[in-house]
């Protein structure tokens, strides 16, 4: 099916990323932009992967935010399916791969994405930054949970950084050619290390508060 790359990415620059306006700090249009870059990066050591289907991939990602966070990954999945604005440039197959991708992104998903297109999804979700990692995190948990004091907060933030970034964490990286391995490792010292991990929360939350 004939489509231009350029002219997917101005749809999706006009009608997809001023949705993420609507979502909280840590997924919102700065995140999918990010998100869309660093996929077609990493799509660069896979010449079979289609950049139109891909862009479409990351772009939608997140939208399932709309209806709730726990199981948003599935409703990225139905917004892809049910887009018919979508028709005109990729078949029904190709459709459905893209929707599977968006499902699969989820750092607790329980399986391996199942095609290249949701690993490379799923690894450029994986913004591995230490500063990045727990501003989101906190902005996510004050949002969510405004009466916890510091203290409060800094405790549902450590088990959740433990739960999901510590070895043995729910965060699966999927491709070995990014960046993100190492600095996983890098931030999983800070985690190790908590005098550091308390400093960086305090001035990430005192930045917050101010």
């Amino acid at each position: 099916m004939k489509r231009d790359f350029d002219e997917i990415r101005a749809f999706i620059e006009r009608e997809i990323v001023p949705r993420y306006d609507e979502f909280d700090a840590g997924h919102n249009r700065d995140h999918v932009l990010t998100v869309i870059s660093q996929a077609l990066s990493l799509a660069q050591y896979y010449p079979e992967v289609d950049r139109c289907m891909l862009l479409v991939a990351a772009a939608y990602h997140d939208l399932g935010l709309d209806f709730g966070r726990e199981k948003h990954h599935i409703h990225s999945a139905a917004i892809i399916r049910e887009d018919r604005r979508l028709d005109q440039w990729f078949a029904p197959q190709e459709i459905e791969t893209i929707a599977d991708a968006a499902e699969d992104h989820r750092a607790s998903s329980n399986h391996e994405p199942r095609t290249i297109y949701g690993r490379i999804v799923a690894e450029a979700d994986r913004i591995i930054d230490s500063e990045t990692i727990v501003r989101r995190a906190l902005q996510y948990g004050m949002r969510h949970e405004p009466g916890l004091d510091r203290e409060g907060q800094y405790r549902r933030l450590m088990e959740h950084m433990q739960e999901k970034y510590a070895a043995g964490g729910y965060l699966k990286l999927w491709i070995p050619h990014g960046e993100n391995a190492c600095r996983l490792e890098e931030f999983r010292k800070i985690l190790d290390n908590e005098q550091a991990f308390r400093q960086l929360f305090d001035t990430i939350y005192d930045s917050l508060n101010r």
